[in-house]
């Protein structure tokens, strides 16, 4: 399920005021959002100088859509210069919406309230209405009518969108199927062989916003996803896999199909006395689908982000004739891999050009939960022999589907690493070997962890 929050305040704040908790949610914190020049009201953000009916029809949208913070005491629109936060009673607040929940909202419910008071004395507050879409009855209805979320106002559900919110649970997750991915396939050359020796594929499916359902992408926000792929941990990590053997690498551009409403971003790398026209040992293939614009509600419309790891180093290896090496892919090397992978994923500056490519708040664009793997042979040929042991009558295995731990946040070095670990388990045993515990357990002991 994910863990919804509303963009940091500043650049490197992990912690946003959606899961912060009421001790962090200071006036200074909330100063400071007010006073960014880019911070308007969003698909989970919306400012009121006081309360309102229209109040009540933004918790019922944020409830049937995808959550969200309302703060009140806040101007939505003010002069250059002038200060936004002016404050409100915050009792007097809390009791008039709480009281209106009951009373118009189908059925009765209340959201979270948090009053923050000021620093000066005056007796004022913000009060903080955190939304959660996991936790609230759906449909929300408020006369008789169920109100949702566009990008930065509110809208009404059609037939069809009433119908979705009718189908779902609270504590489904405001976007179920985010969390799922298409396994990849591998590409066979003329007589039927694999041309590559395993793919990687993670990803996720995102809502989109409303301008972002309906325009083109841009040259400018594909470039920089691409500069910020670049700047991230992946390239790095990539280059790991070629176990040495990587001494030229092009950087993450467009290549290949791409239009108006979808990005292919490759990242290639080709080894010693390889041309790199002809051998790409090591490919990483960032793909932005965004849906099409006709047939599909703003509100209801989805992008997809997918990332495919294409590796062809045991194969080049066994194709030198005279000189070949028996190539392995280390258990140390694909760690580094999975680390680089997740940490690319929550990095906050790739996590803003994706939220810049579909219109929404940052603190949407989920986490990657699922992992597929797609070998050309069983996955014991692909690993060590040393410190790995066949189980007898394990059977065979090229490839598995692997799961995140939803509980954990890959922002944290930690969890990120916990969670890394979890799949190399997973990577043996599926494949029918045992050691794999002993392996990792020497690589952490000499590995630093990367924050």
């Amino acid at each position: 399920m994910w863990k919804l929050g509303l963009s940091a305040e500043y650049e490197g704040m992990n912690n946003s005021l959606f899961a912060a908790s009421a001790a962090d949610l200071t006036i200074e914190r909330i100063r400071a959002l007010a006073a960014r020049p880019d911070q308007v009201e969003s698909l989970t953000l919306e400012f009121k100088r006081e309360y309102s009916k229209s109040l009540l029809t933004t918790i019922a949208a944020m409830a049937n859509t995808y959550g969200g913070l309302i703060l009140v005491g806040i101007n939505d629109k003010v002069e250059t210069g002038t200060d936004r936060v002016v404050g409100t009673d915050a009792q007097e607040t809390i009791d008039k919406v709480a009281s209106g929940c009951r009373e118009k909202f189908d059925p009765p419910w209340e959201p979270t309230f948090i009053p923050v008071p000021f620093d000066d004395g005056s007796g004022q507050s913000v009060v903080v209405i955190r939304v959660d879409a996991n936790t609230a009855p759906r449909p929300l209805l408020i006369d008789l009518k169920a109100p949702i979320r566009l990008s930065g106002r509110n809208s009404t559900a059609d037939r069809a969108r009433l119908l979705q919110l009718a189908r779902e649970e609270s504590s489904a997750g405001v976007l179920p199927m985010g969390q799922h991915v298409m396994p990849p396939n591998l590409t066979r050359d003329n007589d039927g062989g694999a041309t590559a020796d395993f793919i990687l594929r993670t990803g996720i499916n995102l809502p989109m916003g409303e301008a972002g359902a309906w325009r083109p992408l841009s040259e400018r926000t594909v470039a920089a996803f691409a500069q910020a792929l670049n700047e991230s941990a992946f390239p790095a990590a990539l280059r790991h896999l070629g176990n040495g053997t990587i001494d030229r690498t092009v950087g993450f551009r467009q290549l290949g199909h791409n239009r108006s409403r979808r990005a292919r971003l490759v990242w290639q790398a080709s080894g010693r006395h390889v041309p790199a026209e002809r051998t790409v040992l090591v490919e990483a293939v960032v793909s932005v689908d965004l849906p099409e614009p006709y047939n599909s509600a703003a509100s209801s419309a989805v992008a997809s982000i997918t990332i495919d790891i294409i590796a062809r180093v045991q194969q080049y290896a066994e194709s030198l004739g005279r000189k070949p090496w028996k190539h392995r892919y280390a258990v140390s090397d694909l760690a580094v891999l999975f680390d680089g992978l997740l940490k690319t994923a929550v990095d906050p500056k790739v996590v803003a050009e994706i939220a810049r490519i579909t219109d929404i708040d940052p603190a949407l664009v989920a986490q990657p939960r699922e992992l597929h793997l797609v070998a050309d042979r069983q996955v014991k040929e692909l690993l060590p022999s040393h410190g790995l042991e066949e189980i007898p009558e394990a059977g065979a295995s090229a490839g598995g589907v692997f799961r995140a731990n939803p509980a954990l946040d890959l922002r944290d070095v930690t969890e990120r690493q916990e969670q890394v670990d979890d799949w190399l388990r997973q990577l043996g045993l599926d494949a029918g070997l045992t050691g794999m515990e002993s392996l990792i357990e020497s690589f952490r002991a000499t590995a630093p962890m990367s924050a």
